[in-house]
C-alpha cells in the first residue's frame, strides 16, 4: 500500500494508455516513473527531469510511497515546476495540476513531410512505443506476483497463452509436494533411506536417483523449487511436449547426481530436493525464450532482466555455490544444479534447433 507524500492518504493505482501512475484521491497528486513521464513528455523532457533528479542535493520533508525516503527537491525552470523525486525508485511526485503542465511529444506538422515520411514516422513511433513498452514497464499488474518478487523470486513479465494445459508440470508438482510433505513427519530417516548419497549411488538398484527428486528439506525449500517448476515449466512443457518435458526432467535430475558423483564421489552427505530437475528446465527456457522478461524487486525497486542474463547470472552463482560446496562451506549441491542445466543445454540443443527448423 503506497501512502500519499503529501495528505497521508492511501494512493490509487490508475492505468492509462501511458501506463500506471499512482494518484491520490484526496490532494489530487500523482507518483509518476521516469519511464511513463518519457511516454507522455517525450524523451528530452524526460532525460532532463532525470539530469536534475541525479544533481539534486536538496533533502525535502517528503518521503517517497515506495520505499519510504526522503526524497530530492527539483526545481524545472521550463515549465515551472517544484517537484519532489526518488532517484533509487525513479519516480517523481507531482502536486495537484503540476503534471498536466508537462509538455507533450513534439511531432513535425503533416504540411511538412510527405506522404513516405508519413509513413516513416508513423512505423518508427510505433516501434519506438512497443520498445519502451518492452524495455521499461517492468511493474507487473498481478497482484500475487508482487506477494513471490517481496520474496524474492523472479516473476514473467510476459505470459503469453499456452497452445495445450500443462497436465505434467502441474500434475508432478502435485506429487512432489505430497510426497514431501509425507517426508515431514521423520525427515531423517526417510532423506538417509532415498537422499542420493554419491559415495553410493548405486543404492537400491540406482533408485536414489529419481527418489531424491521427490524429497526437500524443509517448507521453503519445495515452495521455491515448485515455484520455478510451475513458471517456468509450463511454457518449456508447452513447446516440447509431455513425452519430451518428462525425458529432459529425467535426464537433468540424472545429470545432477552424475555431477556430485564425479566431483564429490566421497560425499557422504545426502542430496534432495527437485532442483537438478527444475534446472534443466530453466536451462532450456532460458535458451529457447532469451528475450523474455523477468521482474526482480532489489532495494526497492523493481529491476527487470531478459532471461538470458539471468540464467547467466544464476549459472554464476551456482559456480561460486559449487566450490562452497566441495570445500565443505555449503550444503546447497551447486553441483546438482550445473549438471541438470548442462543437460538442459544439451536437451535445447538437439531438440530446440531441430524443432525451430521445421
Amino acid at each position: 500500500m503506497q501512502i500519499c507524500p503529501a495528505c497521508q492518504a492511501t494512493l490509487r493505482t490508475v492505468r492509462q494508455r501511458e501506463g500506471i501512475y499512482f494518484y491520490c484521491d484526496k490532494c489530487k497528486g500523482r507518483a509518476v516513473t521516469i519511464p511513463q513521464i518519457r511516454r507522455v513528455g517525450g524523451d528530452e523532457f524526460a532525460t532532463h527531469l532525470l539530469r536534475l533528479i541525479n544533481r539534486a542535493t536538496t533533502q525535502g520533508p517528503r518521503s517517497c510511497p515506495f520505499c519510504c525516503r526522503k526524497m530530492s527537491q527539483i526545481e524545472n525552470p521550463r515549465p515551472p515546476l517544484n517537484l519532489d523525486a526518488c532517484r533509487p525508485c525513479n519516480l517523481v511526485w507531482f502536486d495537484a495540476s503540476e503534471f498536466e503542465a508537462i509538455p507533450e511529444k513534439a511531432i513535425p506538422p503533416p504540411d511538412e513531410l510527405d506522404l513516405r515520411g508519413r509513413e516513416a514516422l508513423a512505423i518508427y513511433k510505433v516501434e519506438q512505443i512497443a520498445e519502451r513498452a518492452r524495455a521499461e514497464d517492468v511493474m507487473p499488474e498481478e497482484k500475487w506476483k508482487w506477494v513471490v518478487a517481496f520474496l524474492g523470486m523472479p516473476v514473467e513479465l510476459d505470459s503469453p497463452g499456452l497452445s495445450r494445459m500443462p497436465w505434467l508440470t502441474w500434475s508432478l508438482s502435485a506429487v512432489v509436494a505430497l510426497i514431501s510433505i509425507f517426508a515431514f513427519s521423520d525427515l531423517k530417516e526417510i532423506v538417509d533411506e532415498f537422499g542420493f548419497i554419491p559415495a553410493k549411488p548405486w543404492r537400491y538398484g540406482g533408485f536414489t536417483f529419481i527418489s531424491c527428486f521427490f524429497l526437500h528439506a524443509g517448507i521453503w525449500h519445495l515452495v521455491s523449487n515448485l515455484y520455478f517448476f510451475l513458471v517456468f515449466g509450463n511454457r518449456v512443457e508447452d513447446y516440447l511436449g509431455r513425452a519430451r518435458f518428462a525425458w529432459l526432467i529425467l535426464a537433468s535430475t540424472v545429470g545432477g547426481d552424475v555431477l556430485n558423483v564425479l566431483f564429490d564421489p566421497h560425499s557422504t552427505m545426502p542430496s534432495i530436493g527437485a532442483s537438478g530437475g527444475i534446472s534443466g528446465v530453466l536451462a532450456f527456457y532460458a535458451l529457447e525464450f532469451p528475450r523474455a522478461r523477468l521482474a526482480f524487486f532489489l532495494r526497492f525497486a523493481w529491476v527487470t532482466l531478459p532471461a538470458w542474463g539471468a540464467f547467466a547470472l544464476w549459472v554464476f552463482l551456482q559456480i561460486i555455490t559449487a566450490a562452497e560446496q566441495l570445500s565443505g562451506l555449503s550444503q546447497i549441491s551447486g553441483l546438482a544444479h550445473l549438471g541438470g542445466a548442462t543437460i538442459g543445454f544439451a536437451w535445447w540443443f538437439k531438440w530446440g534447433d531441430s524443432m525451430r527448423k521445421k
